[in-house]
């Protein structure tokens, strides 16, 4: 690594993302997997334990004066608003602060609030913390994805993206069965199972948490804000630790870029960055965010109902089912997840998009014509949502692989919110009202709308999806840092943005 002064900051040259990218998998790297992304599975154990405990939480004797359909709709709407603005409020500051520094702030954020939520003894207190749990889980989002892409090697980095993001379903489906247990009376008391449950859940933060102080900073932010000597340390440790496992040496990295360091870059440039350097790449994750919450909207929203009004299911029963299709949810990911890296980033996000949308629409006649029981119903659904878990997941791939270094955790923020929000305002104004009508003609329509949705998605992603596959991430968005002609990247590799790199190349010091 050589420095030089220069301006108001240094200029360095190092080759640290380059050796980062060129490791092999080893027990270092799951120990990332395991520290930052088994955190989905806690926002799943609490979005589907809290639908399924509803009935219980309104009934006499729970300890709460609430009713379910308050669970259902304010608590709800609170835990998205609380996701939305704290995606937002901790995007920004994982940009500026780091990775580390948020993923733990974040996760300590939920464990409390979900804590708390265990021992709500009115209403207000169970809504504040509702939306301080969505707070939490909201920031975990930008600063996981963004410090997994840039700890990841290239080779690997869209499989393990999206299996941690489909791991979301392992939490849906242990938030099944967690609340099938904890609404039996004959086991616990109707004012002590539903609390056990988000005791659980900050059990289980807590013990990630620890594991979390074994994961370091990500040595690509400490790079550009002038900590290159700490991100030096960092990478020589990973590398010791990786030689020490093969029992070989490392190849030789390719590559090096020369970066103008600074402190930080104003929520302006960000702006500008995204919505007008890389225009494009914006619309594209603008429009992956919003097919994938409508698809799952227009089928979780009121799956209980279709299956209890349409096939007389009881309602004690849905969350068998609903465990059925979590469980195909997150074998989609993992299943498809390495095509994502040999096929490619193109073909696989538009290919899941357009097939999952077009077995919707299958699933659609088939309901219309009476052609379905309960079971053909879900297995219907296990299929759809099989591809369509691949591909949502590679929505949250695309947008923090495709902008540039400092812009990445905000710019997660800011798809992840509009996604969460298209999903948790919109889907249930309208999905709920369709589905919950008894008609035929009504759910067919949800089914429809999704499906639509989706598969217009999938064809802006055959058009604008950015060939990010086994590429390093200062190739695929030259960081705002970066010297003008001092990278090995390939001078290409923004032609899919608008003047991005123009905009990356004019002397930011």
């Amino acid at each position: 690594m050589t420095t030089a002064q220069a301006g108001t900051g240094r200029t360095v040259t190092t080759d640290i993302p380059a050796r980062l990218d060129r490791l092999p998998w080893s027990r270092w790297h799951w120990t990332i997997v395991f520290g930052l992304g088994t955190v989905w599975i806690l926002d799943g154990l609490e979005v589907t334990v809290v639908g399924n405990i509803a009935s219980r939480l309104s009934e006499p004797g729970s300890g709460l004066p609430i009713t379910s359909g308050e669970v259902t709709g304010m608590a709800a709407a609170l835990y998205v608003a609380g996701a939305c603005s704290g995606a937002l409020f901790w995007g920004r500051l994982t940009d500026k602060w780091g990775r580390k520094k948020l993923f733990m702030i974040t996760l300590a954020v939920y464990l409390a609030a979900t804590a708390l939520t265990a021992i709500a003894f009115d209403t207000w207190w169970f809504f504040l913390f509702r939306f301080l749990t969505g707070f939490g889980i909201g920031g975990e989002y930008a600063a996981i994805n963004s410090a997994i892409d840039e700890l990841i090697p290239k080779e690997y980095r869209g499989r393990v993206d999206l299996m941690i993001n489909g791991s979301f379903w392992l939490g849906a489906v242990g938030g099944s069965l967690l609340s099938i247990v904890a609404l039996d009376t004959d086991i616990f008391a109707a004012n002590v199972g539903w609390r056990l449950t988000f005791a659980l859940g900050a059990v289980l933060a807590l013990v990630i948490l620890l594991v979390r102080r074994h994961v370091p900073e990500s040595p690509r932010w400490l790079l550009i804000h002038g900590r290159d000597d700490e991100a030096e340390r960092i990478v020589s440790s990973i590398e010791r630790k990786v030689t020490q496992e093969n029992g070989e040496p490392l190849p030789r990295a390719e590559g090096e870029i020369t970066i103008h360091q600074r402190r930080s870059v104003s929520f302006l440039e960000i702006g500008r960055t995204v919505f007008s350097d890389y225009r494009r790449r914006a619309i594209l994750g603008f429009s992956l965010f919003i097919g994938q919450a409508f698809l799952y909207n227009a089928i979780t929203f009121g799956f209980g109902a279709i299956l209890t009004t349409f096939f007389d299911v009881p309602s004690g029963s849905t969350g068998y089912y609903f465990a059925v299709i979590a469980l195909g949810n997150f074998c989609g990911p993992l299943l498809l997840g390495k095509l994502f890296d040999t096929v490619g980033r193109r073909v696989m996000i538009s290919g899941t998009y357009l097939l999952s949308g077009l077995l919707l629409f299958g699933t659609a006649w088939l309901f219309d014509q009476g052609s379905l029981s309960a079971t053909t119903l879900t297995a219907c659904w296990c299929a759809v949502l099989f591809f369509a878990s691949a591909g949502a997941s590679s929505a949250y791939l695309t947008v923090s692989e495709v902008f540039p270094m400092e812009t990445r955790a905000m710019s997660i923020a800011f798809f992840y919110a509009i996604g969460t929000a298209a999903g948790g305002i919109s889907g249930p104004l309208l999905f709920a009202d369709l589905t919950g009508t008894g008609k035929v003609g009504d759910t067919v329509l949800a089914f429809q709308i999704g499906a639509t949705l989706m598969c217009l998605a999938g064809l802006v992603a055959a058009l604008l999806a950015v060939h990010a596959e086994r590429r390093s991430l200062e190739d695929i968005a030259t960081p705002l840092t970066a010297a003008e002609g001092k990278t090995d990247s390939d001078p290409t590799s923004a032609s899919d943005s608008t003047g991005s790199r123009t905009a990356t190349a004019q002397g930011r010091t």
